[in-house]
Order: structure tokens, then sequence, then C-alpha cells
């Protein structure tokens, strides 16, 4: 895949920099230069992926735990819990 280039004098870089970071997020190489000369480059973070990923905690919980989690409380528990008597 093949990236442009996009060569950008720091002074232009101050007033433009929400346009910059949507092309560097976008995919566009940025390089900022003073009086021509290149400096710095502007890179996108590759961090962790937004969202929600299921299955993160696959293997560290013990199974146990979860087939506890899954059971409904007793009136006992709820009790126990709440210190009222739920009735059915």
């Amino acid at each position: 895949m093949t990236t442009t280039m996009r060569k950008v004098n720091i002074h232009e870089a101050k007033t433009t920099l929400s346009q910059l970071i949507e092309a560097v997020e976008s995919g566009e190489r940025v390089v900022l230069a003073r009086a021509g000369k290149p400096v710095a480059e502007l890179v996108r973070v590759r961090g962790r992926p937004r969202g929600i990923r299921l299955g993160t905690l696959r293997g560290r919980i013990p199974d146990r735990l979860l087939r506890e989690a899954a059971e409904p409380l007793t009136a006992r528990e709820v009790d126990a819990l709440f210190g009222l008597r739920i009735e059915p």
C-alpha cells in the first residue's frame, strides 16, 4: 500500500493542525519542516482498537465462579445481601 507524503512548514502546521491529524488518521504521511528541512513526522498512534472485545477474559476466570454467577440467588442469599425478604 502506497501512502502519500505531505511536507508542511511548522508555521502552516500550527494553523492547520486539525486537518493534518485527519490526514494522518486516513493513512497519509505528514512531515513537519522548519525552513524547508524535515524535523518531525506526525504518525498515527497504533493503540488498542476501540470498542468491546469479547472473550478477553476467557481462561482467566475459573469455570466454577462463572457457573455460580449464572445461578439465580436463593431467597436466603437475597436477604443476606440486601437485608430484606423478597416474596416470589
